[in-house]
């Protein structure tokens, strides 16, 4: 019988086995075989609630578009340079390049007439504009503008690539799932055009023009899709949309998600789900001096502040923010967003996944589960 290493861990649990050669002799044939027993691992598999290896963390903008902004001038952004996406690295996640474990943020910048080459992968993806006006996505061959504000997609599986017609930069934020799809090894990757298919520079893309009227479905689109048709979630539908939220709350009407708190969800309008099968996108508007009740959630966020300024509480932590600064909310972490001046803040997260395996859970504080 070889001498095993005590792990205490095997014999800390109330009413367990006593450490003996015999049960260190049963240990040591498992680990021959690669097996574990469960009652050596059941804190870490099966805690009492979610204990999210991600932390809370803040990027702030004012560290992030410069390191973009160099990172334009020393690195291509083409092959070698692929589109000189900077992810945000959650520092519980060991190095991971991974802002939660199953969701992927990075800043973007494309310079001055800069076309950044096609190319396609089977995680969903999107982007966020955070500045600058003048560039076109071109995704399957149809040109989507970009302009600040915007939410725009690319669903799996669709080639894309970009070009600035300009002499200023534009910076936004991806958003994908490329940690989950890595997980589950899913991912396919291919590279395609050195240019993009098509420069043409039109105010809205086909697939707006066929899918973005409010209300109104084409017929030659009956068939359900997993994600959005729609190329491009305008700013200006979405400011105001919040807008008459709040409007309509001084009318004295039920508009807002809960008092001075506007919010809206982009949806996939063949479905009215989320655009995305793995992803949901959310836009919120707070007043001055708005606080928004905590909540857990099973699932992790991102929040970008798009415009404004006021402060993030996550698990007791609170955090100054204002434009630009990103942060990552950890699974069932206690959040709250409170506001400075009037406060716009993108939200994405990996809710739609959790939804659809039966795992949601949501606790709101004041509530009782």
């Amino acid at each position: 019988m070889t001498d095993v290493p005590l792990d205490h861990s095997m014999f800390s649990h109330p009413g367990g086995p006593h450490d003996n050669l015999e049960l260190r002799d049963l240990y040591e044939s498992f680990d021959s075989l690669h097996l574990k027993p469960l009652w050596t691992q059941i804190d870490d598999l099966m805690p009492m609630a979610p204990q999210p290896k991600a932390v809370p963390h803040l990027w702030r903008w004012s560290e992030l578009r410069p390191l973009a902004e160099r990172a334009g001038a020393l690195v291509p952004v083409g092959r070698g340079g692929e589109r000189r996406a900077i992810g945000l690295a959650n520092p519980g996640l060991s190095g991971r390049p991974y802002i939660t474990p199953t969701l992927w943020a990075a800043i973007q910048q494309l310079g001055p007439r800069e076309t950044a080459p096609e190319h396609r992968h089977s995680q969903n993806a999107f982007r966020f504009v955070t500045s600058g006006e003048g560039v076109w996505t071109v995704v399957n061959g149809d040109p989507v503008r970009m302009s600040r504000g915007d939410f725009l997609l690319t669903p799996g599986w669709a080639f894309h690539g970009h070009h600035n017609e300009t002499d200023e930069s534009m910076t936004w934020i991806d958003g994908l799932d490329i940690p989950f799809a890595y997980q589950m090894d899913t991912g396919f990757f291919e590279f395609g055009s050195d240019r993009v298919t098509d420069y043409a520079t039109p105010d809205y893309s086909r697939s707006e023009r066929l899918w973005a009227h409010p209300g109104l479905r084409p017929l030659s689109g009956l068939e359900n899709t997993v994600s959005s048709p729609i190329g491009a979630y305008r700013w200006k539908y979405t400011d105001s949309a919040l807008t008459d939220q709040l409007f309509l709350e001084d009318e004295g009407h039920p508009a807002t998600i809960e008092p001075g708190h506007a919010a809206i969800r982009f949806i996939n309008p063949t479905t009215g789900g989320d655009v995305m099968a793995t992803i949901r996108a959310q836009f919120h508007r707070l007043r001055p001096d708005v606080q928004t009740t905590t909540r857990r959630e099973v699932g992790s966020s991102v929040l970008q502040i798009f415009d404004g300024s006021g402060f993030i509480e996550i698990n007791g932590t609170e955090y100054a923010v204002e434009h630009g600064d990103i942060l990552a909310v950890p699974s069932w972490a206690a959040y709250s967003i409170k506001a400075a001046t009037q406060m716009d803040v993108f939200q994405f997260s990996d809710h739609p996944i959790f939804e659809a395996l039966g795992l949601a859970r949501v606790h709101l504080e004041g509530n009782v589960d």
